[in-house]
């Protein structure tokens, strides 16, 4: 199997498996799904909005071609994204501003416009993990398409920021860079970027030994915003770097926007792992299992 299936499993998966508890405190997950949460997604496993926008955005990528122009690639992504938000399947509590963004963006706006100037959600995070695979080998444009893939929709340089970091971290991941490396080389990498981001991600080294996990998580936010959302994930990976299973679980059952940590954490780990690390039960169970495979491997193949 290819990294890219294993990437848009893992995330969707990992989306699937918090998408039941999002908008639901860890002590009402613990009060539905027992002492130890939600372990397993359901079945079938149906993923929000976050995978959606995934596969929009490898779509456009893929529509466009990977070396092509800037304005070309975001406009194959824009298109995309309508057709998205349209789509009778977007009903899985999309975030306003992605639907805001596009909708600007359809009624004429430039996509470095349209996107909200200060709204710093995740929603542009949650989305960037395909770009880490096709400019894995090309740092300079991994950053430029992770902007402007943001920026269609967040124009806040937290949100920026986190998009940014979200497909390094997968790039990261593709490169069997050390775990303990991610933190530091994430910073550099989005230098300059947010100052919001950066404390964010510094957060996450302060608690990364604390001994209670919930208390770490509730340290470093609901995950609403991206640079939360990315710090969560990174925690997450951080403390099950070799446990896809584990890291999603922690991922899944935290207080905020569960199914975007579990979405970012997913992917990168599955980056990090490979397909054989998910459990093929939970694989089968995928929502467009094969469409996934089958657009994982059109991305192998660029």
């Amino acid at each position: 199997m290819s990294q890219p299936q294993a990437i848009l499993i893992g995330l969707a998966l990992g989306d699937a498996i918090g998408y039941p508890t999002e908008f639901i405190r860890l002590p009402q997950i613990k009060a539905r799904y027992g002492q130890h949460g939600i372990q397993e997604p359901p079945d079938p496993a149906l993923y929000s909005d976050d995978t959606q926008m995934t596969v929009a955005l490898a779509k456009g990528i893929l529509a466009a071609g990977v070396h092509a122009p800037i304005d070309s690639i975001m406009e194959a992504i824009g298109a995309q994204f309508i057709t998205w938000s349209h789509s009778p399947e977007n009903n899985r509590a999309p975030g306003n501003t992605c639907m805001a963004g596009v909708r600007n963006y359809e009624n004429g706006l430039p996509w470095h416009e349209s996107g909200l100037i200060h709204s710093k959600g995740c929603g542009s995070a949650m989305r960037t993990a395909p770009i880490g695979w096709f400019y894995r080998e090309d740092d300079h444009r991994l950053k430029e398409i992770a902007i402007a893939s943001s920026v269609i929709t967040h124009r806040h340089p937290a949100a920026i920021a986190a998009s940014v970091a979200a497909a390094y971290l997968v790039k990261l991941a593709l490169s069997a860079v050390p775990v303990d490396q991610y933190i530091q080389r994430t910073l550099e990498f989005t230098d300059g970027i947010s100052d919001e981001f950066h404390l964010a991600l510094l957060k996450v080294g302060h608690v990364l030994g604390w001994g209670n996990e919930e208390a770490a998580l509730d340290h470093l936010g609901e995950g609403w915003v991206g640079d939360e959302a990315v710090a969560l994930a990174l925690y997450c990976i951080l403390r099950y770097p070799d446990d896809y299973l584990a890291c999603v679980r922690r991922a899944a059952n935290t207080n905020g926007d569960s199914d975007s940590i579990a979405c970012i954490a997913g992917g990168i780990m599955g980056a990090r792992l490979g397909l054989e690390a998910i459990p093929l039960a939970w694989r089968q169970r995928c929502e467009h299992h094969d469409s996934l495979l089958a657009l994982g491997m059109r991305m192998s193949n660029v």
